[in-house]
């Protein structure tokens, strides 16, 4: 099983909580900056996460908020948490950061809803379909071979996630990538992942009626714990680019997206058939 402790849910978990008490001490952001002496634009990147915190800053908070018991260790414990590096910060060079924060919030979601329209999702990707799509970038913005490594083998160790539980995936899988020999393993191992438990595997078929439209997107869901809340977060999959979304009408509209795309696409046995089907009649070579 992966480890659950992500630095960069954790710094989310503890943005979002000490937004709150600010707003329950009924303190602007400014006059919180003003009395530490620091800038406003600081407490507004912690507090939308796109900074961090030391966990020294995180004391002067507390105090200044007169957070104390056990409320205050939960809140230091985040803290030094956050302020750890996850794997994926060893390729730090290689990753943007829309990247590096997406990899953050898949290893730790304790569920995903996942809809790609146009590749199989990341997770699902055998390593040479993977390699065909990340050397396929090149044709927008050069990448050294020895990068294209790299960034492949991120995208295997990302599927080590698979191991946990709640997983649901929309998959429209016509789309060619790469040559027969790539697609027939591809649609292989979509078939052997099928069978895991965590796992829901549709398809919505081209010629189904489509009533949703519009780009791939990822749901990440956090579930209860003792932690701060985090609520859900949608974000895209782009390698170089992409957004998040933490709204509550944004990610409440996108859940009902997939509920839409969900229910529309063949029931997951079906869906199994059709994969199994497709390989043969389209890339077997046969």
């Amino acid at each position: 099983m992966v480890a659950p402790s992500s630095p960069t849910v954790r710094r989310r978990r503890l943005a979002a909580e000490l937004r709150g008490i600010r707003e329950s001490k009924g303190k602007s952001g400014d006059a919180v900056a003003a009395a530490l002496k620091w800038s406003p634009s600081k407490i507004s990147r912690y507090e939308r996460a796109r900074t961090g915190l030391r966990p020294r800053e995180v004391e002067r908070l507390l105090d200044y908020y007169e957070i104390t018991g056990p409320r205050r260790e939960l809140l230091l414990g985040l803290a030094e948490d956050a302020a750890q590096k996850g794997w994926w910060e060893e390729h730090a060079d290689s990753l943007s950061d829309d990247y590096k924060q997406f990899i953050g919030l898949e290893h730790e979601a304790t569920s995903m809803a996942i809809w790609h329209v146009d590749v199989v999702t990341g997770l699902l990707q055998t390593e040479d379909y993977a390699r065909h799509i990340i050397s396929s970038y090149s044709r927008v913005e050069p990448i050294p071979p020895g990068m294209i490594g790299r960034l492949v083998r991120v995208r295997m160790r990302r599927q080590q996630v698979l191991n946990r539980d709640g997983l649901q995936l929309s998959v429209v899988l016509r789309r060619r990538i790469g040559d027969d020999a790539v697609m027939y393993d591809q649609l292989q191992q979509l078939v052997k992942e099928a069978d895991r438990p965590n796992l829901t595997l549709q398809v919505l078929p081209l010629d189904t009626q489509h009533v949703i439209f519009g780009e791939s997107f990822v749901i990440f869901g956090f579930g209860q714990d003792a932690d701060a809340m985090l609520q859900d977060v949608v974000s895209t999959e782009h390698l170089r680019s992409g957004f998040t979304l933490e709204g509550e009408r944004d990610t409440y509209l996108h859940r009902i997206a997939f509920q839409t795309l969900s229910d529309a696409a063949l029931d997951p046995a079906v869906s199994r058939r059709l994969i199994l089907e497709t390989a043969e009649a389209c890339w077997s070579g046969t």
